[in-house]
């Protein structure tokens, strides 16, 4: 009986052994888990230029520069002298035509100019009866093209009124006559043409004030 006994327990005891044998191959036989750790982002040094100096990375952006950026109506407005054209510009209702992109030439009567006229023929011009013929004098005043003083030629030039006036040059005085009246402040530059200063008003031909 008690050699049974003794069989009975070494059995067992085998079946133990047999079982723990068994874990290391099942865990050689499992998948295996790999667990990826991305490494941190590189910070991105930051440079302080020295006080005066400029990062090699950084560009100072151009900004193009032009000879005028107003146009004729706005370089004429800020002239103290041709306050009186530009009064009757804006109630000839020419302003927008001169503020456009042009470009034009302008024979532009200073105000001792206009003071030549008399009282009562200014007061005429700016009643509204008399528009037209406002701005048919102011529109013989402009050439269409941009002629600077050293392009201009002896000739008649057509005028945005549709009459000609008579340009003369005078290279040995350095003077430039248009009609009556002469140029005593040439190339006044603006960013849709130029400007000619005069110091008379010219009348288109048939016009009776």
């Amino acid at each position: 009986m008690k050699t049974n006994n003794r069989k009975s327990t070494l059995r067992k005891f085998a079946g133990i052994l047999g079982g723990l044998a068994i874990f290391p191959v099942l865990a050689a036989c499992e998948p295996q888990t790999t667990t990826q750790v991305s490494p941190a982002p590189e910070a991105t040094p930051t440079i302080t230029p020295a006080p005066g100096e400029t990062p090699a990375d950084q560009t100072t952006p151009t900004v193009p520069t032009t000879e005028a950026t107003d146009s004729i109506v706005n370089v004429a407005s800020g002239d103290p002298q041709f306050s009186t054209l530009t009064e009757l510009v804006n109630a000839a209702g020419l302003t927008e035509t001169l503020e456009g992109q042009g470009p034009y030439t302008v024979f532009a009567p200073t105000n001792e100019a206009f003071a030549g006229l008399s009282e009562s023929t200014r007061q005429q011009l700016l009643q509204p009866e008399n528009r037209e013929t406002l701005r048919r004098i102011l529109q013989y005043h402009v050439v269409p093209g941009e002629v600077t003083s050293d392009q201009l030629q002896s000739g008649e030039v057509a005028t945005a009124e549709g009459s000609p006036v008579n340009v003369q040059v005078d290279a040995a005085a350095n003077q430039v006559r248009v009609n009556d009246a002469t140029v005593i402040r040439p190339d006044i530059q603006a960013s849709n043409g130029v400007i000619h200063g005069i110091d008379s008003v010219i009348l288109p031909p048939n016009l009776n004030l």
